[in-house]
């Protein structure tokens, strides 16, 4: 079976994120295959290469970026709300006149679209919220 996520909770301010990235292995573990994870609202904090959480709990923006290496799922983060979090690729922070960025590969900007076609294209398209 084929699946999306949508993650709509901060990285360490709920458990949306470590949930959605463990039911997303387990997921793996059985055959399945996650297509896509797209981050909304305040789960765009996912896609901060800036994250630095201390030693002894998960680094969630490293583990998104495995499982991508790993599995090519997609990691698509919504620009909208992104924008509105600070949180931007290096080619906004120059459109924006921005002197740095906190967004980069294999994490992806994009729109409420996308989320549309990934909900049309998948068996199952499961969200995770605080």
């Amino acid at each position: 079976m084929r699946y999306g996520l949508l993650v709509e909770g901060a990285p360490y301010s709920s458990q949306a994120s470590h949930s959605a990235l463990r039911f997303a292995m387990a997921l793996i573990a059985r055959g399945h295959r996650v297509e896509s994870v797209f981050f909304y609202h305040d789960g765009v904090y996912n896609a901060s290469r800036l994250a630095a959480p201390p030693q002894d709990e998960p680094h969630l923006h490293d583990a998104w970026c495995s499982l991508h290496a790993e599995h090519a799922t997609r990691l698509q983060v919504c620009i909208a709300a992104a924008l509105r979090r600070g949180l931007l690729d290096s080619r906004e922070a120059d459109r924006h006149g921005k002197s740095g960025h906190s967004v980069e590969p294999p994490f992806e900007l994009t729109g409420l679209g996308q989320l549309v076609d990934l909900g049309h294209s998948v068996d199952r398209l499961v969200t995770f919220a605080p």
